[in-house]
């Protein structure tokens, strides 16, 4: 009984970590997703909690039904024709990309706070995360069960000093009031769940393998999926609380901590570090072990392989990259998220 909920445990800190990265962790992803949509942000929010359970459920279920070991296998499950194949390899190119982002990123973030050289930040970023990525399942696990705890801890602290300071603006009248956009917030919504949820895939599907326990995946996925709607229901109403000043920021969450001081200013910069780590390991893991599985190459070389290739990536320009990119990667998703439920429906009751 204590090793399964161990076990639920770990799985949802994986599902976080997986999910969350520095898009969230800052605030920026919640703002473009959600926030514009004043009060009805937080309907799509929980609308999004429940996509994540309820195909997080079906891939873990297709897993281990059809004894699926890569994000790769279960795309051609659901989709085996041409429109799987274009999802597979746009989902191998969003994956490797955004690891080689994240290294851009992390020398950025170094090299603006701290003045040291970018290849100072990329290089402690490759190794940390090749150290991390050598130890397989156990390495994704072990980087999460830190940096998730850590994540909440820091966002908890800000929400509680922020209501400390501010208990008179707190109120349904006030965020009914908050100028919003009023169009397209579900079809906003549809698109961060499917994008956030076929990344996940990618781990959920070989910790499905590695496991092999449905109940404690299943309970894994959902107190993940809970966690998260909590983390982002509660950045979410800071934001809110902040239109329209956030907007002006790349990172809107230190817009509302730097009125706390230094060091909760330190604090939100560390876990946004730890969560480009987070999201650079768990990407490349996935990848790898599609590497793995589909081409038999061991996994400790496609973790090198996939590096070597990110890093002269993360040195170009990305802006067309990502234009292209990420709204394809958003529309493959929707699919991936019909295909999959679809599949799921007509083959539930084959054993």
């Amino acid at each position: 009984m204590k090793k399964s909920i161990g076990i639920a445990f770990q799985i949802s800190a994986v599902f976080i970590g997986t999910i969350v990265g520095a898009g969230l962790a800052s605030g920026q992803e919640i703002c473009q997703f959600f926030t514009i949509y004043g009060y009805k942000s937080f309907l799509g929010i929980l609308v999004c909690s429940f996509i994540y359970i309820a195909i997080g459920y079906m891939i873990i279920d297709l897993s281990l039904k059809y004894h699926l070991s890569s994000y790769n296998e279960l795309i051609n499950l659901v989709s085996p024709g041409f429109i799987g194949k274009v999802t597979d390899i746009i989902t191998g190119l969003f994956l490797i990309s955004s690891a080689a982002i994240i290294l851009a990123g992390s020398g950025s973030l170094l090299h603006q706070y701290f003045g040291v050289s970018k290849w100072i930040g990329i290089s402690i970023m490759s190794l940390v995360s090749i150290f991390t990525l050598f130890k397989n399942t156990k390495g994704l696990i072990a980087i999460n069960s830190f940096i998730v705890p850590s994540l909440i801890i820091v966002i908890v602290t800000i929400f509680i000093l922020y209501l400390m300071f501010n208990k008179n603006i707190v109120s349904v009248t006030y965020i009914k009031s908050i100028p919003y956009n009023k169009n397209y917030w579900l079809l906003s919504t549809f698109l961060y769940g499917g994008f956030n949820i076929l990344c996940c895939s990618g781990v959920l599907v070989p910790l499905s393998l590695e496991f092999k326990n449905k109940k404690s995946l299943v309970y894994g996925v959902i107190l993940g999926s809970l966690g998260l709607t909590v983390l982002s229901l509660i950045i979410n109403l800071l934001l809110l609380l902040n239109v329209p000043y956030i907007f002006k920021y790349d990172i809107p969450l230190l817009y509302i901590a730097n009125r706390f001081g230094k060091l909760i200013q330190l604090m939100l910069l560390f876990i946004i570090l730890c969560e480009m780590f987070s999201t650079e390991v768990s990407n490349i893991y996935s990848v790898g072990k599609t590497l793995e599985h589909a081409f038999k190459i061991p996994y400790k070389k496609a973790v090198i392989l996939i590096m070597i290739i990110a890093l002269p990536i993360s040195q170009i320009g990305f802006v067309n990259l990502i234009t292209i990119l990420y709204p394809s990667f958003g529309a493959i998703s929707l699919v991936f998220m019909l295909q999959c439920s679809y599949f799921y429906l007509k083959h539930r009751k084959v054993r």
